[in-house]
């Protein structure tokens, strides 16, 4: 019996043929691989509620995103016909411009809400701004001064709630901190981060996190600015349960000793302006110089979210081959995309799952 080449490549068989090899040239790394993480629903407010699976599954969408927008110039309207509600009661550069063009990217609408265009807890209560913002979007992301209005927040809103800020946390950022680390890396897992500033809420998210990747973290901050000492216990039972280590003490140069990653913040955040004279004194000695570099391992690089003051790191280390400042900032968007895909779709990455 001959076989009948003709029927082979007829128009049905031939479109079936392309999608199949579409499908297996269009992954890096091979076909996609299956999670039982599901985030879809979820609130993001502390890194705390999240699973090392849960954490790493973000980072693994945030990679899958930058590589077929970014790199294979894909158009991905995953979240079309949807709205994002942006409250911002702290101005931002970074938060707002990748929240905004990010969802706008991935075909939704976002809307930008200052604290001029809203009631937040003011003229209405949260309860009933967060039962409106429901009926309206499809996620709410706030960036607000306390931590508890976006509790509050989240307990009555019907949708999905992102921390884009609080004076407790600030997961977001972190998220884009270990995306950029693992770029250059290739791996999280044994690394040891160095925070030298002060115990704020960004080294906060640091520490509900790190320990989940078997990432070690030495913390230098000045006495009366140790970070909170109810994270400071959860992170200590993390490292027990992740065998890694946290280190504190009061001098950056013991802290840099032997780290891979140096990381500092502003040592005066907004609302904390009347007390800029007091924090300047006590913070003398912790600016991040090529001499912390010196303590520090080989290959050693730096990470700061910014905006960056000179006092807190200078220029030589800012703008050398070590830092990696600009494609964290860059990676605030494809880690904020992730967040919102995966809270709000059912989507599945096709890059295969990196090794953390």
């Amino acid at each position: 019996m001959l076989f009948n080449f003709r029927s082979l490549f007829s128009p049905r068989n031939v479109n079936k043929i392309s999608r199949h090899l579409v499908q297996c040239i269009g992954y890096r790394h091979g076909p996609p691989t299956e999670t039982s993480v599901q985030l879809k629903g979820r609130d993001l407010l502390t890194l705390q509620n999240f699973s090392a699976e849960d954490i790493k599954y973000l980072l693994w969408v945030s990679a899958d995103l930058k590589e077929r927008i970014k790199h294979k110039g894909e158009y991905l309207p995953l979240l079309q016909g949807k709205s994002l509600a942006m409250i911002f009661e702290k101005r931002s550069t970074r938060t707002r411009l990748s929240t905004e063009t990010g969802f706008a990217l991935l075909g939704g609408h976002p809307c930008f809400l200052s604290a001029e265009d809203i009631h937040l807890g003011i003229n209405e209560n949260i309860t009933d701004t967060a039962r409106v913002l429901s009926t309206m979007t499809d996620a709410i992301l706030a960036r607000v001064y306390k931590h508890s209005n976006l509790e509050m927040l989240a307990k009555d809103a019907l949708v999905p709630v992102i921390n884009g800020l609080s004076d407790s946390e600030h997961p977001i950022q972190i998220l884009a901190d270990y995306l950029t680390l693992q770029e250059h890396y290739g791996s999280l897992n044994g690394l040891t981060l160095c925070w030298i500033g002060d115990g704020n809420n960004v080294l906060n998210s640091i520490m509900l996190s790190a320990a989940k990747f078997g990432m070690n973290l030495h913390i230098a901050t000045p006495k009366g600015f140790e970070p909170d000492s109810m994270v400071t216990k959860t992170a200590e039972e993390y490292s027990i349960k992740y065998c890694t280590r946290l280190f504190c003490t009061t001098d950056p140069l013991e802290a840099a000793k032997g780290a891979n990653v140096l990381i500092t913040d502003t040592w005066i955040s907004m609302g904390q302006e009347e007390e800029k004279q007091a924090r300047l004194k006590a913070f003398h000695g912790y600016q991040i110089t090529m001499q912390t570099g010196k303590v520090a391992a080989p290959g050693w690089t730096f990470l700061h979210c910014l905006p960056r003051k000179p006092q807190e790191v200078d220029d030589e280390v800012f703008y050398s081959p070590q830092s990696l400042i600009f494609q964290e900032a860059e990676n605030r968007k494809w880690t904020i995309m992730a967040v919102m895909v995966s809270l709000l779709s059912d989507y599945l990455p096709q890059l295969q799952k990196p090794t953390f």
